[in-house]
């Protein structure tokens, strides 16, 4: 073979030095992956990774899917009216309040690709999503990156480190990867200021992908403060409680001004027919969104009791995940996937010494309880 064919392709002279400047995303391993990787059966290992609903997704929404399976030789609805019909119902707005998206990360990606560029700048906290860098980022704009407050969100500071470059403030409710939450209260005297010092030049969204895991007492209405509030955007997944993480369907909440401009910008035809059903029948389904958010509350304890008894810190998590402390990150790391279980390093994330782990069903929850008891114990 010629060596030359060896050689690392040469990247074009003019790529931007900010997409350079890109890490692709790491997503968790897959089940496959690590099969290949340690000859392990696949069918034994548990993924606590992604953050995946344990059910799976809803028989309601499987079957939608098998029915539009019939009309897959014609594109999907563009504008994906059935569905903004019922989103607009559930949420009482109008449906042009609604933008559709390829799951919530592709909201982010449009919200930042209308709004930032090179002399722009957005704001997010230390240890919040990933993709709020990458999307800041992919446009050349500036990142002002807040240091967080016990692990979170610390929206005064926040607040003030507004410039007259920033066009974005990325707020994660409930927080991934720390699993943070913030009270309404908060939120809403964030907002006011937000928009009384910066008026619409300044946009707010606020990602709540985790947000049907909240306990009732804990839960808001972030719709009303959409009318409210003209510089907001609230978005929303079906990939974590409503069991849909493979067909990608997402959705956000704003008023016309950036409803339009998130329009101009999305890809055409970018939620596909088999996701737009399946949506519409897992909004539907309530009987099996409150079976996710029981499965998750009584597996949260489960691994809090486990953490508490195991002398870990952990961060109480208002998703469907919890970050703990374990020390040596990555060894621990490689001898739960040695056992089977993966869950995720979050070193990337600048918490090298902590994991992330996913709620699963209980049997899930007990095979992690008992690899890491193995790991730990002298």
């Amino acid at each position: 073979m010629n060596t030359d064919e060896l050689k690392e392709p040469a990247l074009a002279p003019d790529v931007p030095e900010y997409v350079l400047g890109i890490a692709p995303y790491q997503a968790g391993k897959p089940i496959e992956e690590l099969a290949r990787e340690f000859g392990l059966d696949p069918a034994g290992i548990v993924k606590l990774a992604s953050n995946e609903n344990p059910l799976g997704m809803p028989e309601s929404a499987r079957a939608a899917m098998m029915a539009a399976a019939g009309s897959l030789g014609r594109y999907p609805d563009p504008n994906g009216f059935e569905l903004k019909s019922a989103l607009a119902a559930r949420y009482r707005v109008p449906a042009e309040w609604i933008t559709l998206g390829n799951g919530s990360n592709d909201l982010l990606e449009i919200a930042s690709l209308a709004l930032l560029a090179p002399g722009r700048a957005s704001v997010y906290s230390q240890y919040a999503f990933a993709v709020y860098r990458l999307a800041t980022q992919a446009r050349g704009a500036r990142h002002i990156v807040v240091p967080a407050r016990d692990h979170g969100h610390d929206l005064n500071a926040m607040l003030a480190a507004i410039d007259d470059d920033t066009r974005i403030v990325f707020i994660a409710n409930p927080n991934n990867p720390t699993g943070t939450f913030l009270p309404a209260g908060e939120i809403e005297d964030f907002l006011s200021q937000v928009q009384a010092q910066h008026g619409d030049r300044v946009t707010v969204l606020l990602d709540e992908a985790y947000n049907e895991y909240l306990d009732p007492e804990l839960r808001f209405d972030s719709a009303r403060w959409v009318e409210q509030y003209s510089n907001l955007i609230v978005s929303r997944t079906f990939s974590k409680a409503y069991g849909l993480a493979g067909l990608r369907v997402g959705f956000a909440i704003a008023q016309p001004r950036l409803t339009d401009l998130m329009n101009r910008v999305r890809q055409p035809f970018n939620v596909n027919s088999l996701a737009q059903a399946a949506a519409i029948a897992a909004l539907g389904d309530a009987a099996f969104l409150q079976q996710s958010y029981e499965i998750n509350r009584a597996g949260k304890a489960t691994l809090a009791e486990a953490f508490g008894r195991l002398g870990l810190r952990f961060v109480p998590g208002y998703g469907n995940f919890v970050l703990v402390h374990v020390g040596e990150a990555a060894r621990i790391n490689l001898e739960l996937l040695k056992r089977g279980v993966i869950v995720r390093p979050v070193g990337g994330d600048g918490l090298p010494e902590w994991l992330r782990v996913s709620i699963g069903l209980p049997e899930e929850n007990q095979r992690f309880v008992q690899a890491l008891t193995e790991i730990l114990s002298p």
